[in-house]
Formats: C-alpha cells, sequence, structure tokens
C-alpha cells in the first residue's frame, strides 16, 4: 500500500480501513452486509467490527433528562397543596419525597430489568400477563383494592399505592408480542389466529371499565392493535379491526351518562353549565397554558397551581410546564417525546430486521405505548382532546406509571444492547 494512501490524520487513516472492511474490494472481493447501527456503518461479517457502545446511551439521556424534570415539576405543582384542607397534614415535601422514592425504585429495578435476556421475557410472557388478569381481578374486590374519588384503581403495599393498570399495559404488550411470534400464519388464518387475542384483550377491558379506567383501556387497545398490525395484519383487516374497536368505545360512551357529560364539556368548557363542574379542570389547564405565553413566568411562578387545578402533579402537569416555561416549555417537551417514540421504533425496526421478532415487536409496542399515551396527555392539557385520566410517562406523579415505564424503556434498551451482540456476531 502506497504511503500516500496512509498518509492523513488518524482519523483519515480509521475511514480509510472501516470503508475497506465494509467493501471487501481489496480483501479478495469478498461479499459483505454492511448494517448500520444509529448512523455508525459497519459489517457484518468483517474480522474487525467497529466498536460502537454497549447500549444506546442517547436513549438513557432523554429518558433520565424527562425523569428529572418531572421531578422539578411534580415538587413545583405540589408544593403549595398543604395549604388545602385535604391535604393539611402532608408537608410541603411530601409527593416529592414519594416520587424521588419511586424514581429510586424504578432505577434499581430498571437495571434489574434490563439484565434479564429478551428470551427470558418472551418465555414468561404469559405468566405475566395471568398474574396482570389476576391484579386486575383483586383490585375490585372490597377491602383489597383502594378506592379514591369514586375509582377503585389501587392496592395498597403500606410504602406505596400499586396500579395493577399499569402492570396490565406491560402484560399485554408481552402477551402480543409473544403471540405474534406464536401466531405468524396470521395473514391465512385471520380470524383463527386473531380471535384468542382479542379475547384476552376484551377481558382486560372488561376488568378496567369495572375499575373504572377507560384510559388504561384505551392505551391497552392501541397496543395490541398497534402490534396485530406490526406482526402481519393486512391493511383491510387492520381497519375492519379499527372500526369494531371504535364502534366499542362509542358505545361505552353512549350508554354512559358521566362520559357523555365529559365530551360535552371538552366541546364547550366555559359554559355555565360545566365551567364549574366537568369543564373545570380543562378550563384552568388552558388558563395556566395561556398565562404562560412564549417563555413562561418562571419556574415556581405559576398561580394556578395554588388550588385552581386540580391534579396539577399528575394529569395535568403538562398545563404547568406550559404556564411555567411557556410555549417553549410544552414545544420541548412534545420534542423530547417524539424523539423517544421515534427511537423506539428504530429500535425495534433493527430486531426485526436481524429476525429479532418478539423483541422488534415488543420495542415497537413500547413505542405506541409511550407516544400514544403521551399524546392524549398532551391532547387533554391543551384541550385538543376530551380529558381522560392519563399521566405523562416518566414525568408526572404516579409511583406504579413511573415503575413500569422505567422496566419497559430498560427491555427496549436490551433489544437494542442484544441488536449490537448480534451485529458484532454474537460478542459483546
Amino acid at each position: 500500500m502506497s504511503e500516500a494512501r496512509m498518509g492523513g490524520t488518524w482519523l483519515e487513516r480509521l475511514a480509510f480501513w472501516r470503508n475497506k472492511d465494509t467493501q471487501g474490494s481489496e480483501w479478495g472481493g469478498s461479499d459483505v452486509l454492511p448494517v448500520r447501527v444509529h448512523g455508525v456503518q459497519f459489517s457484518a461479517t468483517s474480522s474487525y467490527p467497529v466498536q460502537v457502545k454497549a447500549f444506546d446511551q442517547p436513549l438513557l439521556f432523554v429518558s433520565l433528562g424527562l425523569m428529572m424534570w418531572g421531578l422539578i415539576m411534580v415538587y413545583s405543582a405540589s408544593i403549595a397543596m398543604p395549604d388545602d384542607p385535604k391535604f393539611a397534614n402532608y408537608s410541603q415535601t411530601h409527593f416529592l419525597v414519594r416520587h424521588l422514592f419511586a424514581l429510586g425504585l424504578s432505577m434499581a429495578v430498571g437495571v434489574c430489568a434490563f439484565l434479564v435476556p429478551l428470551q427470558t421475557w418472551e418465555k414468561h410472557a404469559k405468566q405475566i400477563f395471568v398474574a396482570s388478569l389476576i391484579l386486575l381481578v383483586l383490585v375490585v374486590v372490597p377491602y383489597v383494592g383502594r378506592e379514591v374519588n369514586g375509582a377503585r384503581r389501587w392496592i395498597s403495599l403500606g410504602i406505596m399505592n400499586f396500579q395493577p393498570s399499569e402492570l396490565a399495559k406491560f402484560g399485554v404488550l408481552l402477551y402480543a408480542a409473544d403471540y405474534m411470534v406464536r401466531k405468524m400464519e396470521v395473514k391465512e388464518k385471520f380470524f383463527t389466529s386473531v380471535i384468542p387475542m382479542a379475547i384476552a384483550v376484551a377481558l382486560v377491558g372488561w376488568l378496567l371499565l369495572m375499575e373504572p379506567d377507560m384510559g388504561a383501556f384505551m392505551v391497552i387497545a392501541v397496543i395490541a392493535m398497534g402490534i396485530l398490525f406490526l406482526g402481519g395484519v393486512n391493511a383491510r383487516m387492520f381497519f375492519l379491526i379499527a372500526l369494531v374497536v371504535v364502534a366499542v368505545f362509542g358505545s361505552i360512551i353512549y350508554f354512559s351518562d358521566w362520559r357523555r357529560e365529559r365530551i360535552f364539556a371538552y366541546l364547550d368548557p366555559w359554559s355555565e353549565k360545566y365551567s364549574m363542574g366537568k369543564g373545570y379542570q380543562l378550563s384552568h389547564s388552558l388558563i395556566a397554558i395561556g398565562r404562560g405565553e412564549i417563555f413562561g413566568v418562571g419556574l415556581g411562578g405559576s398561580v394556578e397551581k395554588l388550588h385552581w387545578l386540580p391534579e396539577a402533579h399528575t394529569d395535568f402537569l403538562l398545563a404547568v410546564i406550559g404556564e411555567e416555561f411557556g410555549f417553549v416549555g410544552v414545544v420541548c417537551v412534545i420534542g423530547l417525546f417524539m424523539w423517544l417514540t421515534r427511537r423506539i421504533m428504530y429500535i425495534g425496526r433493527q430486531a426485526i430486521a436481524m429476525d429479532q421478532v418478539f423483541a422488534g415487536l415488543f420495542a415497537q409496542g413500547v413505542g405506541i405505548w409511550v407516544g400514544f399515551q403521551s399524546f392524549i396527555n398532551v391532547g387533554v392539557n391543551l384541550g385538543a382532546l376530551p380529558t381522560k385520566g392519563l399521566t405523562l410517562p416518566l414525568m408526572s406523579f404516579g409511583g406504579s406509571a413511573i415503575i413500569l415505564n422505567v422496566i419497559s424503556i430498560a427491555v427496549v434498551m436490551r433489544v437494542d444492547y442484544e441488536n449490537r451482540i448480534k451485529m458484532h456476531g454474537g460478542r459483546s
């Protein structure tokens, strides 16, 4: 090799050898398959694979960033709550300490989830789904489930209240991904293959509606539909399923007086009939976001969190972000969730491309979960969608939601980790 070709900086020499590896032109013209990992291209059959990070660091840092921002906003949104007689026994740091505990526990559990191979998750998918069903049954049993504001959604564990509907999302996701791998003939035997999963989702939905928790049922239905579509259902059958699902949710709303009232309140939250009732949260959420204007009133400067906006630290955390950080803050939150969803979907696509179907469907299901739930929460806070009891993933107060969100993202990072090992020819 000529000295001129070997000249230049070390970066240029590295690029030269990388090109030789991927092209194979001067190594006997061997055929190689270039693979791209988040913008880094290398040969899957090279004797000297390009060194890439052992896990997706940007995904980790963005997730941690959202969690830390959420921690700050939960404290900001809840600091004045002890002034309300309802929370007179709470300290100003009550919700902050509980949220910190949930974050610490979720990180510890997330590390453990990352260490579990995908084959183990696939092997125990049905057991986890059955466990979530058992907990959904227990939560509606008197003296077992804990009732708050007329809804029975929690089981008290002493140190925290656990919400089985969050585990149900994770369980259905695992079950659906495993089911589609076992029923890959779904294109040829559609009804025979899909009906058992439809029955499983319907059973979960029935139990959730008994709590009631229509928001969680909606997220689970969308996750199941998304995995069906990604797993091989053709477009015509998918739209047929979508029509059935829309009809089911339409019927649920039509035959429920208080759910119909929520829709009417959403259409006109400022009317005299709804402004102090079903439209109260929405109207004050819009006032909070309107006060924030472009750059917000500053961290801690929210007025709406001072007993005007109910559940400001949970369902309506984005409204406080909009008031304190303005339009810029809201756009940043939306942008981060869009990036997070896209990154997770990309990891799933990489896994499927390497014939890791269960891992790929699970990762893409998490992308659907995070993307859809954040879309609903943002839409509700901005008045674009009717009020629904769904938290903002990774940010809102809620121990069960935080823990299951972190576990899901940890498993996605495991998918990415195993993708990288496979691309390196089986070597970590």
